[in-house]
């Protein structure tokens, strides 16, 4: 089963990373946002299973992004990810969505597929 992501960062070579890393780990890209109305756009059009985001954005910040998607009736799996240290506790990041948090320096080593796949109730 092939497991379909959005990327969502406002650095064009950062996508580029990101989509290389998560081809590489067997996931299939199907679009990419630079910002969070886009971002939103493509979730909406994709139906994607997962959404690795970026918190810093130029229009609405990650956070936000990932609070809206939790309101669709299959919101996507959320990996945000950031330069900066998290600030939040997991709980709150939970309560926004957002299943993982990945600093980007630490994305080539993070399991990504496993972050991505579901896991049966």
């Amino acid at each position: 089963m092939r497991i379909n992501i959005v990327v969502v960062d406002d650095d064009p070579g950062f996508r580029r990373i990101a989509t290389t890393l998560l081809t590489a780990r067997g996931l299939r890209v199907v679009a990419e946002s630079r910002d969070g109305a886009s971002a939103l756009a493509a979730v909406r059009a994709h139906r994607p299973d997962g959404l690795l985001l970026d918190l810093h954005l130029p229009d609405l910040d990650g956070l936000a992004v990932a609070r809206l998607l939790t309101e669709e009736e299959y919101p996507p799996r959320t990996v945000l990810t950031s330069t900066d240290k998290s600030l939040w506790s997991p709980e709150e990041l939970r309560s926004a969505g957002i299943e993982f948090f990945v600093a980007k320096d630490k994305l080539f080593d993070a399991d990504l597929r496993s972050m991505f796949t579901r896991t049966a109730p």
